[in-house]
């Protein structure tokens, strides 16, 4: 398979397409969509977001230091493109959209009640990197819409039909295709299928692979 060499860029693709909701010291708020966001650490958890400063929600970020990472839905896809492209100087998103505020647990900053997950975060450091500044942020809660999670008390990502962010597209999420170490266990069952048949797994070298 023969590639082309293409200039520097960004092409870490699909991207989880989040609605940001923040506020400035007065309570105003607004939704900002962003693409340049990733879990940063596990313990304790942090996550960051990427944002331009010419754009409108970038003061009220430095201004208050929280934000809500809103995941977004297929239901969500027109929502998630229009706050990536209309300003928040322009109107009320909120209202635009039809989407409810929903009350924070630990920040000021209202998430929205129509995602699936809203994850609440407090910056730690803002890094002046170039055409975006880096706000890395510890996460403090996590709220979780209890309509997606299945029987044994999981969050059921395939039931809320996530949207991703890839190359100016958006995307629903296809089917599963297999979980955390899913490779090492087909192979287990594999040999586990053979053992009835009176024969054991194979020597190194032994047949083909």
């Amino acid at each position: 398979m023969e590639k082309e060499i293409w200039k520097p860029g960004n092409l870490l693709y699909p991207l989880p397409a989040v609605l940001v909701t923040v506020a400035d010291r007065e309570g105003r708020t607004n939704i900002i969509t962003v693409a340049w966001t990733g879990t940063v650490c596990t313990n304790p958890p942090m996550t960051y977001i990427s944002v331009r400063p010419e754009r409108y929600s970038y003061h009220m970020l430095r201004e208050t230091g929280e934000f809500v990472l809103n995941l977004t839905t297929e239901a969500l896809a027109y929502a998630t493109d229009f706050c990536g492209v209309r300003s928040g100087k322009d109107c009320d998103k909120f209202k635009e959209l039809g989407l409810s505020r929903d009350i924070s647990e630990q920040v000021s900053v209202p998430g929205i009640k129509e995602s699936p997950v809203s994850i609440e975060c407090r910056v730690r450091e803002v890094k002046e990197l170039g055409s975006h500044h880096m706000f890395l942020a510890d996460v403090l809660a996590v709220r979780v819409d209890k309509s997606y999670m299945d029987r044994e008390g999981r969050f059921d990502l395939a039931k809320a039909k996530p949207l991703v962010y890839s190359h100016g597209g958006y995307y629903g999420q296809g089917k599963l295709l297999g979980t955390f170490g899913f490779s090492v266990r087909r192979k287990k069952e594999g040999q586990r299928r053979r053992r009835p048949g009176g024969k054991g797994p194979r020597k190194q070298g032994q047949g083909k692979r």
